[in-house]
């Protein structure tokens, strides 16, 4: 089965933009990492969840209300992911005093967010 949304879009983002805000200026989380704080919405099995979570934090993202911190998602290497908004993304971020290396790479043993709530998937 192919998921391009979660079965519930609305429901799926206001978790996501919740566990965004908890993000730390100065910090960066992943996607997946947003992911898999979560649980897998309702009649999503944990191998279609594990596959799309993380796009579907994507399109949260993108729709996300002013109050979300949005510039503190990136991917999973430490980088912006290409997309219209992404030198904003990083001017936003380097303000806050993250560090790009010459890769165009945050490097999130440094600046990675801690969440208060351990990640419900572990096997990624």
């Amino acid at each position: 089965m192919r998921f391009t949304l979660p079965p519930n879009p609305k429901a799926y983002y206001a978790q996501v933009w919740e566990a965004v805000r908890q993000i730390s200026p100065g910090k960066v989380a992943t996607y997946g990492q947003i992911a898999f704080l979560l649980p897998p919405p309702p009649g999503v099995d944990f191998e279609t969840y594990r596959a799309f979570g993380p796009r579907w934090v994507g399109g949260a993202m993108a729709a996300c209300p002013d109050d979300v911190p949005w510039q503190r998602v990136i991917n999973a290497k430490g980088e912006i992911s290409p997309r219209p908004g992404a030198a904003r993304q990083r001017a936003l971020l380097e303000s806050e005093g993250l560090i790009f290396n010459q890769k165009g790479r945050i490097d999130l043993k440094k600046f990675g967010w801690e969440s208060a709530k351990p990640a419900r998937l572990s096997l990624l």
